[in-house]
């Protein structure tokens, strides 16, 4: 569920915790969360409508001074009408996690041993170390760029550094990404392994 920025920074500051979506089938679940680019939301409930059941009380809190303006924002189409019920946890758990550049043997075992679990279930082989490499060599260097240097589409590139960054092992710069202290360990850890 892709939310702008405004409605983000709202829901944020507990202004909004509504949110109206046409889907062919629901993109999130009651209880779930999401990571968003200010954090984590958390599901509520998540309820087919029908616009008829819109108030105006819902409008305003999913943002909009009017039902009218609610109903006007909705692309018209066949697809249900989704009621989803938000609110902020917190801070993506990963801007701690990279930060830490304390890892003990065993934590450092675990990650080493989940990057080999990702590299013998994809289809490109060994990538973590050698992507983990390529970024500490180039640092904020477009996406499109490092993709290119090792054979891959850019969107095929981005998915996959997104796993290395759910470890806490990379962060992304306004433009590219560079590895985290975190991160460096790592894969100081592997290059001895080799």
């Amino acid at each position: 569920m892709l939310l702008k920025a405004n409605v983000l920074a709202r829901i944020v500051a507990g202004d909004i915790d509504l949110v109206f979506r046409r889907w062919k089938r629901a993109s999130v679940k009651a209880g779930g969360t999401q990571l968003t680019q200010v954090g984590v939301l958390g599901i509520d409930a998540v309820d087919i409508v029908s616009e008829d059941r819109i108030t105006s009380e819902d409008a305003r809190r999913a943002g909009f001074e009017s039902r009218k303006e609610l109903l006007a924002s909705l692309p018209d189409g066949e697809f249900e009408l989704y009621r989803i019920r938000v609110h902020y946890i917190g801070e993506d758990p990963r801007i701690a996690l990279r930060a830490r550049d304390d890892i003990d043997e065993a934590e450092l075992e675990e990650i080493i041993a989940r990057l080999a679990k990702m590299d013998k279930a994809s289809r490109h082989g060994n990538w973590t170390r050698k992507f983990l490499q390529l970024i500490a060599e180039n640092p904020a260097t477009l996406a499109a760029k490092l993709a290119a240097t090792i054979g891959l589409e850019t969107p095929v590139f981005k998915q996959m550094v997104r796993k290395l960054k759910a470890l806490g092992l990379t962060e992304s710069l306004e433009i590219g990404y560079r590895l985290s202290p975190r991160g460096e360990n790592v894969l100081t850890a592997l290059n001895k392994q080799r």
